[in-house]
């Protein structure tokens, strides 16, 4: 018997499964919050400042494996055979020469600079205007070519860059810095030498402008111009890369006693979580998988040899074997879409939370539902085209064309605009957004053949999907699995492990297929079209108006 465990790190917790390898099985789940980042610590949302403490990571990532092993006493220790990991990204941090996160040494402890940089957090929108403005005039390689053309404050280096210009002493603690998913591995394996860490392709790839063109990360001229402690940097970061098939190492002694396992278990290569996610929606070329949760994630593979030289402009990335290996892998996203929904609720029931006459488990209650009725009220009204127009953008905007400058709008209100017609708006906007990804990808010649939705979204709001349907025009495809990115992560681990030959095997053999699939409704594609332009013409004038970095 061949057991493997799949783990995401996901925005606000970590979900582990175990599985069976022969078919893809789930033998059990689990699911373990972060509670330093659940009871809001070390975040700034009015200044988009989102960190997350490496304890909340190991603390998580122990529980849930643990958790996971207890439902399955039938299977022995010896009968797990790999663990592979993936994370959200970019997320890095600044760590020692052994690969420490400065928060867990003396001195850093409370210091959100010495914490993970979550994806979300946008401290460094100044940066990245600055990475692009020089990419294109400092008179070499644009090194921002195969990462859609434009760099984004999401990403390695502009955080980097935005942390060691404010905090000194993190800038001079650091002797190097490390995505989360190359951390979580090394963490495993009990590598304490942070220059002999296997770096994740995806993450080098898709955020830190790694290619082979130019043998690795940018070189150090070009890195001075931003700041010379960028070119120092350079020598104590990496100049290979491995796809997340390739064994890290196996699991340390310490780790083997913490969770009950052997030091037999290989540990994989990490990975981001929505390309791990396309491995669990059996991604095929041409498929678009769009992982559906607080923000989206939007990936695709396609052969070499179809794309050859081509560019795609505006996305996040195509990068050689980020998803499968020897293949393509193209990524863009939505920086908010769950979120965005989050936030019209909360802005809702801000009068409820402020009560101190209802009780924080009525609260919760009420908080917990309200979404299902918006969306169930939503749904009896059929679209508008003299309706209200929304844009999306109130985490700023990943794709197509980075700017997290931008903010979010609203147009069309009048008196009788109530809660339930504002939230069709607000579905409206995160699917108009979504179409004008797949309109990026059309117009730069990449053809998409199918759209297949995994994540929460995909999976709970049968009213998001159907109105995304209606929106794109086409028919959207959902995985049957709840736990796609864990499911992805646990194909890569049977490769790593050597239970298949290659990850094309793996997810051919362990794919739980789909369970549904929305099509679009003929009378609501004309209308969505005409909000589609409204929305379009609304981006247009906030983006004018925008101040720019």
């Amino acid at each position: 018997m061949n057991y493997v465990i799949g783990i995401d790190f996901g925005t606000d917790s970590v979900r582990a499964i175990l599985t069976d390898a022969t078919n893809g099985a789930e033998v059990s789940q689990a699911v373990h919050y972060y509670p330093r980042w659940k009871a809001g610590k070390y975040c700034d949302p009015a200044k988009n400042q989102f960190r997350q403490h490496p304890l909340d990571y190991l603390e998580s990532l122990e529980a849930a494996i643990k958790n996971c092993l207890a439902q399955a006493p039938q299977i022995k220790p010896e009968e797990v055979k790999g663990i592979a990991v993936d994370t959200t990204g970019s997320t890095p941090v600044a760590v020692d020469k052994h690969g420490i996160p400065l928060a867990l040494l003396p001195g850093f402890e409370e210091n959100p600079n010495a914490m993970f940089i979550l994806w979300k957090d946008h401290t460094a929108v100044t940066e990245a205007a600055e990475i692009n403005q020089i990419s294109r005039t400092w008179g070499g390689t644009d090194f921002t070519k195969y990462i859609g053309g434009i760099y984004s404050s999401e990403w390695f280096w502009a955080k980097i860059l935005h942390t060691i210009r404010v905090d000194e002493a993190v800038a001079n603690a650091a002797y190097s810095w490390m995505e989360h998913c190359d951390w979580i591995p090394t963490v495993l394996i009990g590598n304490n030498d942070v220059m002999s860490v296997k770096r994740s392709r995806c993450a080098a790839g898709h955020k830190a402008m790694w290619h082979e063109e130019w043998q690795g990360l940018p070189p150090k001229e070009y890195l001075a111009r931003f700041d010379p402690r960028l070119a120092d940097l350079r020598d104590r970061l990496f100049r290979d890369t491995f796809t997340s098939d390739i064994p890290a190492g196996n699991l340390s002694k310490e780790w083997a006693e913490k969770l009950g396992l052997t030091e037999n278990v290989v540990v994989a290569v990490g990975i981001f979580d929505a390309h791990a996610g396309g491995l669990g929606a059996e991604i095929e070329p041409y498929s678009l998988v769009k992982v559906m949760g607080t923000s989206t994630c939007d990936i695709m593979v396609a052969p070499f040899e179809e794309i050859g030289d081509k560019l795609v402009r505006g996305i996040c990335g195509q990068v050689d074997g980020s998803v499968i290996p020897g293949m393509l892998g193209l990524e863009a996203g939505q920086s908010a879409f769950g979120d965005l929904l989050a936030w019209f609720r909360d802005v809702a029931l801000w009068a409820v939370q402020h009560n101190n006459d209802v009780s924080d488990a009525t609260k919760s209650k009420i908080a917990e539902n309200l979404i299902t009725q918006l969306s169930e009220a939503a749904a009896k009204t059929p679209p508008n085209a003299d309706g209200i127009v929304a844009l999306d953008w109130v985490n700023g905007r990943r794709t197509p064309d980075a700017n997290q400058a931008l903010k979010g709008a609203i147009m069309g209100l009048n008196i009788g605009s109530d809660a339930p017609a504002i939230f069709r708006a607000m579905v409206e906007a995160i699917c108009f957004g979504s179409k004008h990804i797949v309109e990026r990808f059309r117009e730069e010649g990449v053809e998409i053949k199918q759209v297949v939705g995994i994540g929460g979204v995909a999976k709970k709001s049968a009213f998001v999907m159907q109105t995304l349907a209606d929106v794109l025009d086409m028919p959207i495809k959902v995985a049957t699995s709840e736990q796609a990115p864990s499911l992805g992560a646990a194909m890569l681990a049977a490769t790593a492990a050597g239970i298949y030959a290659n990850v094309e095997e793996a997810r051919r053999a362990m794919g739980n297929g789909f369970d549904k699939t929305y099509h679009p409704i003929p009378e609501y594609v004309s209308i969505y079209e005409q909000l589609y332009a409204k929305y379009l013409k609304l981006g247009a004038f906030v983006e004018e108006n925008t101040p720019a970095f």
